[in-house]
């Protein structure tokens, strides 16, 4: 069995004013998905979605003109192909995926684990990724994590 490398974990946390299923539901429906998912600059194309256990996905992120970074598939894309690895109801989601690149420093699988825990104030949506590749560099990741968290914010909020 060939040893699985362990690579960085980042993490962010953002509570959010609705309950965990319409969370929940923001995530599993693919058109709602790529409306809140790309982080600000970026716009996102699903072409493959299967939310069940071992079901794939395929998602392609698209720079706007005015990015500065590099993307890691083709100069403006980023193309993230994986499988859904656990899905609990209104609680929990785990998807493992790769991104298209010939940059081994982008290489790696990345674990994406978004919970959704209720709290007083509505649900603390707290995503970990696992094994973030080396070349996708902290700050850039978290800003990024972030943003999608204000962006399904925004999403939930004005539905």
């Amino acid at each position: 069995m060939e040893e699985v490398k362990a690579g960085r974990i980042d993490t962010v946390s953002r509570v959010i004013d609705v309950s965990p299923h319409t969370l929940y539901q923001a995530f599993m429906d693919p058109d709602s998905l790529v409306q809140w998912l790309p982080p600000e600059g970026m716009r996102g194309d699903m072409s493959l979605f299967e939310p069940h256990v071992g079901g794939r996905y395929r998602l392609t992120l698209t720079f706007g003109e005015e990015q500065e970074m590099a993307g890691k598939t083709t100069e403006n894309t980023d193309v993230s192909e994986g499988t859904f690895v656990e899905l609990i109801p209104d609680k929990k989601i785990a998807t493992a995926g790769m991104f298209d690149s010939d940059d081994p420093d982008f290489a790696g699988n990345m674990v994406m684990t978004w919970y959704f825990e209720e709290v007083l104030e509505g649900t603390r949506v707290t995503i970990v990724a696992e094994n973030v590749p080396e070349g996708i560099k902290k700050d850039d990741h978290i800003d990024g994590l972030t943003s999608s968290l204000e962006n399904l914010e925004s999403f939930v909020e004005t539905r």
